[in-house]
């Protein structure tokens, strides 16, 4: 009976593991490490400084995707903006012909547009119970309301019965400069632009800034085309803007409206532009930069996985003695890797944790005093930012492993 059991390979009584337990290879390096004392903590140091690199520079460069891409979504993904060119030799020609054929015309020749509106531009003294402002006036039609949503605070927007009356809308800056001379622009009150008097019918609430247009909405006066030879003897049409309520189409109605436009004005240079296609190359410029910051910050990564390696070699060099025991005691070749191996990854998980902690708050004050915006987490900044340190920390502590595992007991003892 007893023979039979020491022939069996694998008797009940038999330990079924070898070596040391996953709690006790946890804990081994974690006391070996606080012997190292101040050279374990300045290679942690090292760790934390670059992962709080990466995080830090790839948090900062998804905020600033998100400021840019909150100024370019108050564009309207269903908007096209078309701008004209005068030609070279100065004719002009092209203001009288767009302001006849306004909308109507455009919408039946390009069925997918909803709704345009042209734009002039001027710049003149407005003047309110006294009180003289420098302003923006811009002439549209009806329906400049519909295409770039604007909103009313008071009274009532332009109509195409305004096309002969002295009619305007005040944007919400405008308002706002003549309440802080002690003036409340109300409908019903009249505004001296040049040589008329202009009836106030509105006031708008503020619309943003919108990069496409050569104008804030806010700053400027409305009135209609009609108004605006009233100021201008030959008013000139810059822009044209249009809405589609289908924003899959904008692509094939931007080369359409550009044609026709060619065709209305001669000579004259169009160049349409479709916000989502800025949006698009906005957002690839913006994953571009953060992908940037997160080389400059690996930088800073590779150099704390350098003193990562430099304190493992200087501890194996320390310790031959004790491997030399350790394989003489029975330690196999790959447990003596697996220690110093863990010990590297425990030292990279520290400096990981520490250096996540302080790039998430580098980043927030940084972005706090940049200009008060919201702070947005990045998804990718803490996933990467502590898997490139557990990474540096196995690529440089996995050298100075082998070369612990590959060492002779015999040897290791007598070098001691």
């Amino acid at each position: 009976m007893v023979e039979h059991v020491l022939d069996c390979p694998n008797p009940a009584w038999a330990p079924q593991g070898y070596g040391p337990s996953w709690l006790q290879q946890i804990r081994e390096p974690v006391a070996n490490l606080r012997q190292l004392g101040r050279r374990a903590a300045l290679a942690l140091l090292g760790i934390a400084v670059g992962c709080m690199a990466v995080v830090a520079l790839l948090t900062i460069g998804h905020n600033a995707q998100q400021q840019a891409m909150s100024v370019f979504q108050g564009m309207g993904s269903d908007l096209l903006v078309a701008n004209l060119q005068p030609p070279d030799d100065g004719r002009n020609t092209a203001g009288s012909a767009i302001t006849a054929l306004q909308a109507d015309a455009l919408r039946a020749a390009i069925p997918g547009i909803a709704a345009a509106a042209p734009l002039i531009i001027a710049s003149a003294d407005a003047r309110l119970k006294g009180h003289a402002l420098s302003t923006t006036l811009l002439g549209s039609n009806a329906e400049l309301h519909r295409v770039l949503d604007l909103q009313l605070a008071e009274g009532r927007s332009l109509s195409r019965f305004d096309a002969r009356n002295t009619h305007a809308v005040l944007g919400a800056n405008v308002a706002a400069a003549w309440e802080r001379l002690g003036l409340a622009a109300k409908p019903g009150d009249r505004v001296q632009i040049g040589g008329y008097l202009f009836q106030v019918i509105g006031t708008l609430r503020p619309a943003g800034q919108n990069p496409l247009l050569p104008v804030p909405m806010d700053d400027a006066i409305l009135l209609s085309i009609g108004s605006m030879r009233r100021i201008i003897p030959a008013p000139q049409i810059t822009s044209v803007l249009a809405r589609s309520p289908n924003s899959a189409s904008l692509a094939r109605l931007a080369p359409a409206l550009q044609q026709w436009l060619a065709t209305q004005v001669p000579g004259y240079g169009v160049d349409v532009q479709i916000p989502r296609q800025l949006l698009e190359g906005m957002a690839k410029q913006s994953r571009l930069f953060s992908w940037l910051l997160a080389g400059l910050g690996s930088i800073a990564l590779l150099v704390g996985g350098i003193g990562v390696m430099n304190v493992m070699v200087m501890n194996v060099a320390e310790r031959r003695r004790e491997i030399g025991v350790r394989m003489a005691l029975g330690a196999r070749p790959k447990d003596i890797a697996l220690l110093f191996l863990l010990e590297a990854v425990v030292l990279a998980a520290s400096g990981a944790c520490l250096g996540t902690v302080a790039g998430l708050i580098a980043a927030w004050v940084f972005v706090h005093f940049s200009g008060g915006l919201p702070f947005a987490w990045s998804p990718t900044a803490v996933p990467l930012g502590v898997g490139s340190a557990l990474a540096a920390g196995l690529f440089f502590g996995l050298s100075p492993a082998m070369a612990a595992a590959r060492l002779a007991p015999v040897q290791a003892l007598r070098d001691a």
